[in-house]
């Protein structure tokens, strides 16, 4: 049996840095302003702490405000020239097609999003499925009913999976559940340094093809 790759989306399979995650950013800064009646600097520091406490917005959001997600998510991932503002990674596609076993996306992005980056790319049809907060029931990573449903619908078992992320609490997770895992770092990190639940470290998903025969 093959490896099966899951990849996370942003910052993994392109640098959402530069220009998305502030546009995101911004836009749930004044999706709370609005539906909650706060001021800017308000609305940030709400965001922010939801965000350190649940490890995402939109969870406290839900849990403090009664905020409907989809409306939420929707509304924060709009990006009419997307093509425009990705930063993606040289020769990703031929990269991905090197490595051999089932590809999938798991992100805390929503689904509309995540489908129009992999498109942008010009990657979408390379993943089996792509696995967002809604399959998830706005549960994101890092906690294991994700990782545990993607693994369950699609006969994965987690010891041939490999985690590619760039979120260290979420590949904490995916070595609990025995995946090999991939830190996407985008700079260089001595082995040495990194978590000892980080089975390897790469600059970008360029490197993986020569690292895939000591993984499984």
């Amino acid at each position: 049996m093959s490896s099966a790759w899951i990849f996370d989306l942003d910052n993994t399979l392109h640098n959402a840095t530069v220009h998305v995650f502030p546009r995101i950013n911004r836009a749930m800064i004044e999706y709370v302003q609005t539906h909650l009646n706060l001021d800017e600097e308000a609305a940030n520091a709400l965001r922010y702490s939801y965000w350190q406490r649940y490890g995402a917005t939109i969870l406290g959001l839900m849990r403090h405000h009664d905020i409907d997600p989809a409306h939420f998510l929707w509304q924060t991932h709009q990006f009419p020239d997307l093509h425009r503002v990705l930063v993606a990674e040289p020769m990703l596609r031929a990269t991905l097609n090197r490595l051999p076993g089932r590809k999938f996306v798991f992100s805390n992005a929503p689904v509309h999003y995540a489908q129009a980056v992999l498109r942008a790319l010009g990657i979408f049809d390379l993943f089996a499925d792509v696995y967002t907060i809604e399959h998830t029931h706005y549960r994101p990573k890092p906690d294991t009913f994700g990782f545990l449903r993607l693994c369950r619908n699609h006969h994965l078992r987690p010891r041939r999976c490999i985690m590619v992320e760039d979120n260290l609490d979420n590949l904490r997770t995916a070595k609990r559940l025995g995946m090999k895992t991939v830190w996407v770092t985008g700079a260089a990190v001595l082995r040495s340094r990194a978590p000892g639940y980080v089975d390897k470290t790469v600059r970008s998903v360029a490197q993986l093809p020569r690292l895939f025969r000591p993984l499984p």
